[in-house]
């Protein structure tokens, strides 16, 4: 038996908050299968003129995409407004030239009106430091960690990646979506992208120079670490349940009137008993003025009636003739 309260909008406050996880692994535990984490090798090449360059998948031993195809598609996503720049910013947009008309209306435009107009997911407001190479030797790898991981996005200044045991070898987040040494934290290596679990950086500088970061491709990715938080919105719905002090003052509890033999009355050694099934009425001690209910269990309905969620309370709450009673129900999802 149950009994019902309708909630108001009042009732219901949605808070969103957000829960943070911290992942660590080293050597293969980051590629194994409940994991997820994938070493990608891309290179520079013409997928379009030399079927060569179509040889050779993005992990070892496998058959995936060619690597001349994940390097143009991570160009075209993160850095495209960036190939004609310099120093790591987005190039000049280049303008039409206008030939004017009788009028306004017959003014026309010659040329290529914009040439910035891709979004590249920007990390910052600050230098982004995005320095695509296109050097003809350039490859580029990347790290692409699973959604199941890092949630809505990878928290800034939290990724690691490299050796495990000389840290100096290791490539660090600034915060900015920028990787840089750990030994020197002055040259940018590559760019993270937070909400997408992407993580690019070159083997080489912008003039061919090999930084020999490559190796650490190479399977088992011994000794490679690559560390991260993750985050993940989560939206809490409260219910407040009021119960006003003229609410709710009867057990709905069925033994009170049905059921068989309950003693009734304590003497010593003695027990009465008062057999309910056959009377059919309140037991004496329910009908008195002064018995309370207790509160133990609170249900939330549908408006069809049907059972969405149960709350048990840690310890039975008695139900109060003088005072309003409010039980706060908290769901995470």
């Amino acid at each position: 038996m149950s009994a019902y309260k309708q909630f108001n909008a009042q009732d219901l406050i949605v808070s969103p908050f957000e829960v943070n996880k911290s992942f660590s692994f080293i050597g293969s535990e980051a590629t194994s299968s409940n994991v997820g984490i994938q070493y990608l090798k891309s290179k520079q090449g013409n997928y379009i003129g030399n079927q060569n360059d179509l040889t050779g998948g993005t992990t070892e031993g496998t058959a995936e995409i060619p690597q001349v195809l994940l390097f143009s598609s991570i160009q075209q996503l993160y850095y495209s407004n960036y190939i004609s720049g310099s120093g790591g910013f987005t190039g000049n947009a280049t303008t039409a030239s206008v030939v004017l008309g009788a009028t306004s209306f017959g003014d026309r435009l010659i040329g290529r009106t914009q040439q910035t107009n891709y979004y590249n997911y920007e990390q910052t407001t600050l230098w982004p430091s995005k320095f695509f190479n296109t050097h003809s030797a350039a490859k580029l790898n990347v790290i692409s960690i699973p959604q199941k991981l890092f949630g809505d996005y990878i928290q800034p200044n939290s990724f690691v990646w490299g050796d495990s045991v000389d840290t100096s070898k290791q490539l660090i987040d600034d915060g900015e979506g920028r990787l840089k040494q750990a030994s020197t934290g002055d040259y940018v290596m590559g760019n993270i992208i937070y909400d997408h679990g992407i993580i690019t950086f070159f083997n080489s500088k912008s003039d061919g120079t090999v930084l020999n970061l490559a190796s650490k491709f190479n399977p088992p990715y011994n000794n490679v670490t690559c560390s991260f938080s993750s985050s993940y919105k989560i939206f809490e719905t409260q219910y407040k349940a009021t119960i006003n002090e003229d609410e709710f003052n009867y057990t709905t509890n069925p033994t009170i009137i049905t059921g068989s033999q309950i003693p009734t009355v304590f003497s010593g050694s003695n027990i009465d008993w008062e057999n309910t099934a056959s009377i059919g009425t309140p037991l004496g001690f329910a009908t008195s003025s002064y018995f309370t209910p207790y509160i133990t269990t609170v249900g939330l309905y549908d408006d069809n009636f049907n059972l969405l969620a149960v709350g048990k309370l840690a310890t039975p709450l008695q139900s109060s003739p003088t005072t309003d009673t409010t039980i706060l129900v908290n769901i995470d999802r």
